[in-house]
């Protein structure tokens, strides 16, 4: 299951964040160090289901569909805020950093209002600086690569003098928290590193090469949370332009974890995302309820169309991860699994991955029988190397599945 890490100094609305997209009820304070253990949950990635396009009912059994979108789960971490000297160990940092190195995607969430200072505690709106505290975390997610490469440059070393390539011995290194080779290379690549002796890299290059090796590897978005309170619009400008090659999502955690709520108590009808909500029964709902509702409705999805907790975590996964949604069935005339249930399973697969990779995905055993797969919108014969596309429905034909 891809996993999702918020990351964040403290107060800037993390756990709400969690909270407004899992419906969990974890602990929500203004003092430092609320979330002092990560908390894990479900939530979902959303995307149009392929039912209506065969005009059939689907039966959903690894997701859900909810009027016609299909929502397919994700692990959501919850991560302690950090501070500066975290790559250190200060603050709660060796616990930060061990569980975000799980993380295939990093959500950074910030106080847009500027509702926090340097060092996380509540100040008054305005008078923190969101683009200066960006700035903090990176340089320690930062100084964190820096430390492992560092720590390790005498092991690097006697790899690549015993034979072993650059790229190999250095990923080697990174490789237990999710860094890839074709990471490393694309790294080395980008600071014109790939034909240097690693034993030549200075203190600039190797920090140049962690910078790039830490966004390719973990892959970030920013969240501009609380962009209803004062402050927040002139903020949320100044971090678009500050970081312009990075996606930035404007949020109201508290906002949707309002809408969230009030939709479970059947006060309203709304699906995480959308651009609107609608009142069941105007009557059920007391005077603050109303207030609170018509603000959301008027200043976040008037202003804003969403209150973006759902908008950044599907960024994140379709966009950042670059995750296609695969429909594989086992019949490929009445598109059901083998037990009848029609569009069963949805899997998230990663761009560049094929045929093979989803039957090994779904059983190895399928997988080392393969022959092909059948496209069921055009009846194709689809070969084991085939690069899965976004919605592709097919079904693989494999010489273990027909022995059965």
């Amino acid at each position: 299951m891809i996993k999702i890490g918020l990351i964040g100094k403290t107060n800037t609305g993390k756990t709400t964040f969690f909270n407004s997209a899992t419906l969990s009820s974890a602990e929500i304070s203004n003092y430092p160090f609320t979330t002092k253990q990560a908390n894990v949950g479900n939530a979902h990635a959303i995307t149009l289901c392929v039912h209506r396009e065969f005009n059939m009912q689907d039966q959903p059994k690894n997701s859900r569909c909810i009027d016609g979108w299909r929502f397919i789960p994700i692990e959501l971490v919850d991560l302690p805020g950090l501070i500066k000297g975290a790559w250190e160990g200060k603050g709660l940092g060796n616990q930060f950093l061990s569980i975000a190195a799980q993380s295939d995607a990093l959500l950074h969430i910030v106080d847009a209002s500027g509702s926090i200072d340097a060092s996380g505690k509540i100040a008054e709106p305005g008078t923190g600086d969101p683009v200066a505290d960006i700035a903090d975390i990176e340089e320690e997610l930062v100084m964190w690569y820096l430390k492992l490469l560092e720590g390790n440059r005498d092991k690097i070393s006697r790899a690549i003098n015993s034979g072993v390539d650059t790229v190999n011995a250095i990923t080697e290194v990174f490789r237990g928290i999710g860094v890839r080779e074709e990471h490393v290379r694309l790294a080395l690549a980008q600071n014109n590193l790939g034909e240097k002796a690693f034993d030549d890299f200075g203190p600039d290059k190797s920090k140049a090469f962690v910078w790039s090796l830490r966004d390719i590897s973990k892959p970030t978005l920013i969240v501009a949370n609380k962009v209803d309170l004062p402050s927040a619009a002139e903020n949320f400008h100044r971090i678009r332009e500050e970081y312009k090659d990075t996606i930035v999502v404007p949020s109201s955690a508290d906002a949707e974890l309002t809408l969230r709520r009030a939709e479970s108590r059947g006060l309203i009808h709304y699906l995480p995302g959308d651009e609107r909500f609608e009142i069941k029964d105007q009557t059920e709902l007391n005077d603050k309820q109303k207030w609170a509702l018509n603000f959301i409705r008027k200043d976040i999805l008037g202003e804003y169309m969403r209150t973006g907790v759902q908008f950044a975590i599907n960024v994140a996964v379709f966009k950042l991860l670059k995750m296609n949604a695969v429909y594989p069935v086992a019949d490929a005339t009445k598109m059901t699994d083998k037990h009848g249930n029609v569009l069963p399973d949805v899997y998230l697969m990663r761009s560049g991955t094929s045929v093979e990779d989803l039957a090994k995905e779904i059983h190895s055993e399928l997988a080392k029988g393969l022959l092909y797969a059948l496209d069921l919108r055009n009846g194709l014969r689809l070969p084991a190397n085939y690069q899965l596309k976004d919605r592709d429905v097919l079904s693989i034909v494999s010489a273990k599945k027909k022995k059965q």
